[in-house]
């Protein structure tokens, strides 16, 4: 089991958590004003990086607030976790820290 580290309850097990897609992706300004495509990439298209990649969980089963998290995608290890109102962390690829 892995644990994930929420902002306000710190290390909890994943099966609390619930995965919110990428982080940062914002909110149509004027979503009645969207075309059936432009909704549909909004809703649908995301960036798929290999490597680290910030995403928005929920803390379903704890909390229930919402964070952000830096994961890598190969690996699912989580780098780290923050508040939304938190700037994201600086966060090393893995190729880096092995060239360093």
């Amino acid at each position: 089991m892995q644990l994930i580290d929420c902002p306000w309850c710190g290390p909890r097990e994943e099966v609390e958590f619930h995965y919110g897609g990428q982080a940062s992706v914002a909110y149509p300004e004027k979503p009645a004003e969207l075309s059936d495509r432009e909704w549909a990439e909004f809703v649908f298209y995301r960036d798929n990086p290999k490597g680290p990649f910030t995403e928005r969980w929920s803390h379903a089963a704890g909390c229930r607030k919402w964070f952000n998290a830096v994961r890598d995608t190969r690996t699912y290890e989580f780098l780290a976790t923050f508040r939304p109102s938190d700037p994201e962390p600086a966060v090393l690829r893995r190729d880096e820290e092995v060239s360093a």
